[in-house]
């Protein structure tokens, strides 16, 4: 039996039968924003059904772009996030600029290609567990993505990290994986993650550890 869907994910409930695939080498995470320029005919397609539809596609990164399937296509992960189609811009050559904002982690399991120029997935929301991060935790990870975000503004000054005054623990870790995280990898597995005691412990680590690793970078040093 399908999970239910929660009352504040019944936006993403029509589209996750056939969920459009979009594959990158980053990771999107729930509610943040990603803004794309969409220029192959395909994924231009891709858009096109999604606005006159459910508005919902699901950013996938590429695992692995050595090994490429029948139909060309890269592996990709499991777990992706789907996310809504916030604006868009059609431009005169056919192009899309769009923004999507993440809303939540779904497993997938890729359908058959060839309906569809793009590539496709059943999705599954994943559900948080019970459970909150401690205060302590939850302290460690704003310390630890305060000092970064302090050695990001000494190269770019304009850097903001867009957080919501007294967003939960869940929200927080994923606001600064988006936003602060470099390696994909990581990302990934902070977006597979859903006990978000742990979430935010690994983005704490992740982001003492990243700064960690500037500290000992000569560039750094001149």
């Amino acid at each position: 039996m399908e999970p239910p869907v929660s009352v504040g994910l019944r936006d993403l409930a029509p589209a996750l039968a056939s969920l459009p695939l979009f594959p990158l080498p980053t990771v999107l995470f729930p509610g943040a924003l990603l803004p794309l320029h969409i220029f192959e005919p395909r994924y231009r397609a891709m858009v096109r059904d999604a606005l006159e539809t459910h508005g919902v596609i699901a950013i996938v990164r590429v695992t692995d772009t050595e090994h490429l399937d029948e139909h060309g296509h890269p592996r990709i992960a499991s777990v992706a996030c789907a996310g809504v189609i916030v604006d868009h811009a059609e431009l005169p050559s056919g192009r899309f600029n769009v923004l999507v904002r993440g809303r939540a982690r779904v497993a997938l399991e890729e359908l058959p290609f060839g309906e569809k120029p793009y590539r496709r997935a059943r999705g599954t929301v994943l559900p948080t567990p019970p459970g909150e991060a401690t205060p302590s935790d939850l302290a460690a990870l704003i310390s630890a993505a305060t000092a970064f975000t302090a050695r990001v503004r000494e190269r770019d000054a304009t850097f903001e990290l867009p957080v919501p005054r007294d967003a939960p623990a869940s929200a927080v870790a994923d606001l600064c994986a988006h936003h602060l995280i470099l390696d994909a990898r990581e990302r990934q597995a902070v977006l597979e993650t859903l006990d978000v005691g742990a979430r935010v412990r690994r983005v704490t680590e992740a982001l003492a550890l990243q700064r960690l690793a500037l500290s000992h970078d000569p560039r750094e040093m001149n």
